[in-house]
């Protein structure tokens, strides 16, 4: 990925049309005033409909993530070389963002044992582009790039493609049918959230089927 970053493609959902977005291997504070800025209050926003709708709180979508603290991930991380976030943007607003780990996990899948994988710690997209909040999302392909990067980062690490995360519920259809990634279970250790892994052969996969995901 050059410095000014790699030019993608978003889907406009309520268009059909494809939008220039560009895919940057860093979080810098436009993006946390973004998501302090516009998508908390985006969240919210829904949190209000749904209670005026009548919907009791424990059925809301949207609440699984809704206290991580962008800002404080970030500096938390700041200065440990195994840790990196991206971010994806468009027409000047953040979409998408991740957090990785290249050093801290290892492969839990019987054919890749303790071999390395690059994990991601957390993905999320705008509360706008989320199904699960909107019925029409402003824009579809965000998840699918992020892994992709974390894929085309693992390859450059020289693990062959392989990555790992724990899914929020929400996200777990996504992990296992978009992406072809290996469940394997529920780990107590994280919360009790399904942790999915990525062979070799499975991103080749998914860097195949391009934007037919």
């Amino acid at each position: 990925m050059s410095e000014n970053g790699l030019r993608v493609t978003l889907l406009d959902t309520a268009t059909g049309e494809p939008r220039e977005a560009e895919l940057l291997s860093s979080i810098t504070e436009k993006q946390l005033t973004d998501v302090e800025g516009e998508w908390k209050p985006a969240l919210y926003d829904r949190f209000r409909e749904f209670n005026r709708a009548g919907k009791p709180p424990t059925e809301w979508p949207g609440t699984e993530n809704k206290h991580w603290d962008w800002r404080q991930k970030v500096e938390k991380l700041q200065g440990l070389l195994s840790h990196d976030g991206y971010c994806l943007t468009c027409q000047g607003m953040t979409e998408g963002l991740m957090l990785i780990d290249t050093s801290s996990y290892r492969c839990r899948l019987p054919e890749n044992e303790k071999r390395n994988l690059v994990y991601i710690d957390y993905v999320e997209s705008a509360p706008w582009n989320r199904p699960e909040l909107e019925q029409v999302p402003r824009y579809r392909g965000i998840g699918s790039i992020l892994v992709g990067a974390a894929i085309e980062r693992s390859i450059a690490e020289e693990f062959k493609g392989r990555i790992g995360l724990h899914a929020l519920p929400q996200a777990e259809p996504f992990y296992s049918a978009t992406c072809g990634m290996s469940d394997l279970g529920r780990d107590d250790t994280k919360q009790g959230l399904r942790y999915y892994e990525m062979t070799a052969a499975q991103a080749e996969a998914f860097i195949a089927k391009g934007n037919n995901r």
